[in-house]
């Protein structure tokens, strides 16, 4: 395959990314299980954002696996049963429940790691912090979350504040973001917080975390705007070095262009 031929499939893949990222329908939310629990050592839950479905993921998904991590996600609902709407604390909720009977289950899996996109992240964090998540949970990696509250959640109360609580929730100033800072987060479970200053949604300081323990960090990568934080191969290196370093494992030589030809 041609150098030029590469860059066609891969443009035409992330064509088919973008197009599924709009395009909201039941069919976004329905995925195919892949992931064998029964031989699970490295779990990741993945956790969408705001207005967005699971299929946001497939490329973050298919990197994932190709690191042999044991990837699933859940239909967090919503405004007619999509693009997660409902608020957060509730959600976070939702999580606790399926993780427990997934365990149950499968309690020969390993310990969890999640990966929330936006919202996704609050809603990993809250899962943690406020609901005994540190139980499961190893490792919380948030791409572009708003642990601050986000302005632009102001705008977006005019357009979706009759339908999603969780658009109050985002704001600034709001009682659940005020409820989320109080305390330390689980010293146990490591958290990354990985944002980008070209990001209109939630810029800086929206997801910068207050460094007040060990356990926790900041990643700023140039140039990343929101949605690109589910493409970008310089945010999926900062992902996967949390991941294995969650586990204690050494970062692995990322893959190099053949073998990723071969792979993809």
């Amino acid at each position: 395959m041609s150098p030029l031929e590469l860059r066609m499939r891969q443009l035409k893949k992330y064509a088919r990314y973008i197009k599924g990222y709009f395009e909201f329908d039941r069919a976004t939310n329905q995925v195919v299980r892949r992931t064998d629990f029964t031989n699970c050592p490295r779990p990741v839950l993945l956790l969408y954002g705001f207005m967005s479905t699971r299929q946001s993921f497939e490329i973050l998904e298919h990197r994932l696996r190709r690191d042999q991590f044991c990837v699933w996600s859940i239909n967090l609902g919503g405004w007619k049963e999509l693009f997660n709407t409902n608020a957060i604390d509730a959600l976070a909720e939702k999580v606790r429940e399926k993780v427990e009977r997934l365990y149950v289950r499968y309690p020969q899996m390993g310990p969890l790691s999640i990966v929330g996109h936006s919202k996704g992240g609050l809603i990993g964090t809250y899962y943690v912090k406020r609901l005994g998540g540190e139980q499961r949970v190893r490792n919380v990696v948030t791409l572009g979350t708003p642990f601050n509250g986000s302005p632009s959640a102001y705008f977006g109360v005019a357009a979706y504040g009759l339908i999603s609580r969780s658009i109050w929730q985002l704001t600034p100033r709001s009682p659940f973001i005020r409820r989320l800072k109080l305390g330390t987060f689980p010293r146990e479970v490591q958290l990354t917080s990985v944002y980008s200053r070209a990001d209109r949604v939630n810029p800086p300081p929206s997801c910068v975390l207050e460094l007040n323990a060990p356990n926790l960090r900041n990643v700023e990568l140039p140039e990343v705007v929101h949605r690109e934080f589910l493409t970008n191969r310089a945010v999926y290196q900062e992902v996967r070095r949390a991941l294995f370093s969650g586990y204690g494992l050494p970062v692995p030589a990322e893959p190099t262009a053949a073998r990723l030809r071969r792979r993809d």
